[in-house]
């Protein structure tokens, strides 16, 4: 149950279903002008939490940190957008809201919150001026930015391979064999008488080493194409419109308070 003590307490507080679903977080909390009981609260939900939808306190309860609603998130989904933006919510928007979750409520209603226009009149009633329900009264609204991030393709990048032909340059040490002319004397005798005059030939082969040149492929490293996200700061800027109030009173009959 949701009593009067816990109103602030469920400001951004995430809202579930009957099932367990999550519909949002907790906007806003509007309370019975009688008795300050909390019957009506908003619910953000859609994308960046865009969208305001009105539910029931009646029946629901706070549990673990979240709001447990007695609706299902079709019904959230489904509710008429009524009052978005006011302070109070006005009695034929409360009974459409009625008629569409069949809750039973009844008695007008106000909002509440942080730093909601229902819940300082409920702090400061003592001290402030009563204000009867004729009063004139005007809604001011703003626009506001809201911002968010959509991803878009900003290109593509291929990786491929292709053959290049290059010239190496590699110094090899080859050998070759060469012929030196020796001479040695005969100082032994062991040739006297018996050498002869005539002709000789003798022949000696040489070797010499060549650079062959021979080709292995293999495989040296592997190469991939990755992606990372690069989070950066940008700014963006657009034009927004505020209505201003101004009070006519020319002869000085208006009095005027601390808001």
């Amino acid at each position: 149950m949701i009593t009067q003590e816990m109103t602030r307490d469920l400001i951004g507080r995430p809202a579930y279903d009957t099932r367990g679903e999550k519909i949002g977080k907790i906007g806003q909390v509007y309370v019975d002008d009688r008795n300050g009981a909390p019957t009506w609260a908003t619910v953000n939900t859609g994308l960046f939490g865009m969208r305001e939808s009105f539910v029931p306190l009646r029946g629901a309860d706070l549990k673990d940190g979240h709001v447990e609603l007695p609706v299902a998130k079709s019904q959230v989904k489904d509710a008429p957008q009524v009052g978005e933006g006011d302070s109070h919510l006005d009695a034929p928007d409360e009974q459409a809201l009625v008629r569409h979750y069949d809750t039973g409520a009844a008695g007008g209603t106000g909002r509440s919150g942080n730093t909601g226009p229902a819940d300082r009149a409920t702090q400061g009633a003592d001290e402030r001026p009563s204000r009867h329900h004729d009063d004139a009264a005007v809604t001011r609204s703003e626009e506001r930015l809201r911002v968010g991030t959509e991803a878009e393709e900003t290109g593509r990048v291929r990786l491929r391979k292709y053959v290049v032909t290059e010239e190496q340059n590699v110094t090899v040490p080859v050998s070759h064999e060469e012929v030196r002319l020796e001479r040695e004397p005969v100082t032994d005798g062991t040739g006297r008488g018996r050498a002869s005059i005539g002709e000789d030939e003798q022949e000696v082969t040489l070797h010499a080493e060549r650079p062959v040149v021979d080709k292995q492929t293999e495989a040296v490293e592997k190469v991939r194409l990755g992606k990372e996200t690069v989070t950066e700061d940008r700014k963006v800027s657009d034009t927004v419109r505020k209505e201003r109030v101004e009070v006519d009173d020319p002869h000085g009959q208006v009095r005027r308070w601390e808001s």
